[in-house]
């Protein structure tokens, strides 16, 4: 297998980049980054040498991931998202030592112009929408809108929202998968269809 590098793209020596991932135009990966199988970085994406994306994510235009970001597989990042890496960012004051780790866990979606504040984790399969800010953590399933993010609801894997109550008790099954989501406690949790 191979990788598609766009001439216009930086990588620096020492980066790791998996077979068939795909990085496009004006794109800098740092020498330490590491990037899992078929991922695709779109234009005008940067890469910090301590960020770390897992297979299959789909990281959209003017994309920069900094150090102690951490996707696990399968995350879309939308265009222009941002994350951050120090909590309270000064210009004449250095801060490198003061940096906080962000996960974002297996399939979750980070809509487009979305900004997680560093230091959060968000949940499996999460769907953060479109120019919501992020400042705390996120459950599995869970589906953000605003400023600050409030949940309003939950997502399926497939990527459609859950007709459960927000808070309570139900089943519901994906039409698409036949997966079954069991919404107790508060929390969600997916009994996958073989």
């Amino acid at each position: 297998m191979t990788k598609q590098i766009h001439p216009s793209a930086i990588v620096d020596e020492g980066a790791q980049i998996g077979d068939d991932s795909r990085v496009w135009h004006f794109v800098h990966v740092c020498a330490g980054a590491r990037i899992g199988q078929g991922v695709s970085l779109g234009q005008n994406v940067f890469i910090g040498n301590k960020a770390v994306i897992g297979n299959r994510c789909k990281v959209q235009n003017n994309v920069s991931i900094y150090d102690n970001v951490t996707l696990e597989e399968g995350v879309f990042c939308g265009p222009s998202m941002v994350f951050t890496n120090v909590y309270n960012p000064r210009a004449l004051i250095a801060r490198k030592d003061q940096y906080r780790d962000t996960l974002v866990k297996r399939g979750a979606t980070l809509g487009a112009n979305s900004t997680v504040v560093c230091g959060t984790t968000i949940g499996a399969f999460a769907f953060i929408g479109a120019g919501a800010v992020v400042n705390k953590d996120v459950p599995d399933f869970a589906l953000m809108v605003g400023v600050p993010a409030r949940q309003i609801g939950w997502m399926s894997a497939y990527g459609e929202q859950i007709d459960l109550p927000l808070n309570g008790e139900g089943v519901y099954t994906c039409p698409h998968t036949g997966d079954r989501y069991r919404l107790s406690g508060g929390a969600m949790t997916r009994e996958v269809n073989a």
